[in-house]
């Protein structure tokens, strides 16, 4: 029978190119997806940097205008700035006018960075909530050595009793000099009260009538004139009086406006703030997908790509070559099974070892089947022989019909009965429907059956039979079944044992397994004739002379009822010593 080709949908080589390929866009694609991730986490780490820096910058020049009515003198911060950061930093008024410049000439940047007032700080670039305001901006407020020390003196005397009263307390100096003592720990038990000074809270002789003219300034804003009437120096929070009190968002809003407009005069005009590369002139592109660049992608691709079809194509026309060697000879027509050379230690190596294995034991099996077909035919042949002549002879007058000619004809009968029996249990043990009955059972009764049955024919071969039984547990197993198992074990035992010989029934039993010999003091069995003794149809007497031997099917079917049991049958034995075999059932105890 000629090998089919596969399809070509169907090829091993087909499939692992589609794998490879596959295998191959999946790295390619991991790699460029990788790449650009690198690079966005790269152009992100850098625009933090910048970011940062950005931020330093912005701040340091927040913290000159609110301590500086001008920017005159801003020039020196600004060239630090620029060679720290290796940018070109530019200041300039609302109206562009340059007011400070790190390096002048340079390319400038197209828009403003940030705008530097501090009057109205830009959350997003210091990261403070608050007013707007910042609180480097004392102006007027700004308190005098010898008031400032009076309020730090007073917080160094509170830190001290909150710090008696197991609290954690320091004292933070606000760039006005006024301090406050602030608590980092919780106090459950507020402790703090007893520690408390009005005197850090009340306005100094400086702040007195700047608060005052605050309070006016935002009654005035507000429309509503006294209505503000104290403003809080530490927090700068205005206090309402009246029957009718303005919104409190009204209030904050002409607070923070009256403020702006009392520090205005202290604090540095706004100003632009251009940061620019000296390389670029500009921010550049984060990824530069240029007409060259992505031919450099596409061609280094299609290298990829063909390399793995190359090696892909090569791969598998070395491994196809020994499959095809396998289906040639799985599909080869003659009878006699062919063998494949093991060529690679791989999987294919194995395949072939197993495909060799199974020739093996197809060739076994065959010259099995052949001999137990010659031996099933030679069995039944010589009963229907017999049954045959002596009916012709009858049916022909040679041969009158008389009580013997019945009872061998019977015998004859019988005997076919019996192979075929067993030949019937065999087929059902290698079919799996091999049916057991267990039920509860004493062993000594069934084996007493199976003596009993035997007797007879043990005095007729003058062989002296004994049953030597020891405990008799009562166990779960089908009766009948151990009785034929016995049976064959007992006749076969009988049959090899000359006159005047002994056949001993020994049992045994613990709480684990029954344990069941048949001795024989018979001829023995050859060494090298034990492993076949359960073998089918065979029998050490080569001759199939009906004197010595029986059909040769009987240890088969010992072994396989013993196998259903879940059991184990093993045979010793010495030529002209006897033979032992010995059954091992596991015991299932009647419930």
């Amino acid at each position: 029978m000629p090998v089919a080709r596969v399809p070509l949908r169907r090829s091993l080589v087909l499939r692992l190119l589609a794998t490879s390929l596959a295998i191959a866009v999946s790295a390619i694609a991991a790699t460029a997806w990788l790449t650009f991730r690198s690079t966005d986490r790269a152009i992100r780490r850098e625009q933090g940097q910048a970011l940062s820096a950005s931020t330093r910058t912005y701040d340091e020049l927040l913290g000159y205008a609110a301590t500086h009515p001008d920017w005159s003198g801003a020039g020196p911060l600004v060239t630090r700035l620029g060679r720290d950061l290796r940018q070109r930093v530019t200041l300039t008024g609302a109206d562009g006018t340059p007011l400070a410049d790190s390096a002048p000439g340079a390319p400038l940047a197209v828009a403003p960075t940030a705008t530097v007032d501090p009057l109205h700080v830009d959350g997003s670039l210091t990261g403070r909530d608050g007013t707007g305001i910042d609180p480097r901006a004392a102006g007027p407020y700004r308190l005098p050595a010898v008031e400032a020390d009076r309020l730090r003196a007073l917080a160094g005397q509170v830190r001290d009793c909150l710090t008696g009263l197991d609290l954690t307390a320091r004292v933070v100096v606000a760039p006005s000099g006024r301090p406050r003592v602030q608590v980092d720990n919780a106090d459950p038990k507020g402790g703090a009260v007893l520690c408390t000074r009005t005197e850090l809270i009340l306005p100094t002789p400086t702040e007195e009538p700047l608060l005052t003219a605050l309070a006016t300034a935002t009654s005035a804003c507000l429309g509503v004139p006294g209505v503000v009437q104290t403003i809080e120096p530490t927090t700068f929070t205005a206090l309402v009086e009246g029957e009718k009190k303005p919104a409190r968002t009204a209030v904050d809003s002409c607070l923070l406006q009256s403020r702006r407009d009392q520090l205005e005069p202290y604090v540095a005009p706004a100003a632009r703030l251009y940061l620019t590369s000296l390389d670029t002139g500009g921010p550049g592109p984060a990824v530069n997908l240029s007409r060259s660049n992505l031919v450099r992608i596409f061609g280094v691709t299609g290298l990829v790509l063909a390399a793995a079809i190359v090696v892909t194509v090569l791969v598998g026309s070395r491994l196809v070559r020994p499959l095809r060697a396998l289906a040639e000879a799985a599909y080869h027509p003659d009878a006699r099974p062919h063998r494949v050379p093991v060529s690679t230690r791989d999987e294919i190596g194995r395949l072939a070892i197993a495909f060799n294995a199974l020739a093996d034991r197809r060739e076994q099996l065959e010259g099995q089947r052949q001999a137990m077909v010659s031996d099933v035919a030679h069995e039944l042949r010589s009963p229907l022989t017999n049954i045959r002549s002596w009916l012709e002879g009858a049916q022909d007058g040679l041969v009158p019909l008389e009580p013997e000619l019945l009872d061998l004809l019977l015998a004859e009968a019988v005997l076919l009965q019996h192979i075929i029996d067993d030949l019937r249990d065999l087929a059902a043990a290698d079919a799996g429907s091999l049916r057991l009955h267990p039920e509860p059972a004493y062993v000594n009764d069934v084996l007493a059956q199976a003596v009993d049955a035997h007797r007879e024919a043990a005095k007729t071969a003058e062989v002296r039979l004994e049953h030597a039984p020891r405990g008799d547990p009562q166990v779960v197993v089908d009766p009948q079944r151990l009785r034929q198992l016995l049976g064959n074990l007992l006749t076969n035992a009988i049959r090899h044992t000359p006159p005047a010989g002994t056949v001993t029934l020994r049992s045994a039993a613990d709480h684990e397994r029954l344990e069941i010999t048949v001795a024989d003091t018979g001829e023995g069995i050859a060494p090298d004739d034990l492993p076949r003794v359960f073998d089918r149809f065979w029998r050490a007497d080569s001759s199939r002379s009906r004197e010595t031997g029986g059909s040769g099917l009987g240890l088969s079917i010992v072994r396989r009822l013993v196998e259903a049991h879940g059991g184990t049958v093993t045979v010793a034995s010495r030529p002209g010593a006897g033979t032992t075999f010995t059954v091992r059932l596991p015991i299932h105890p009647a419930e």
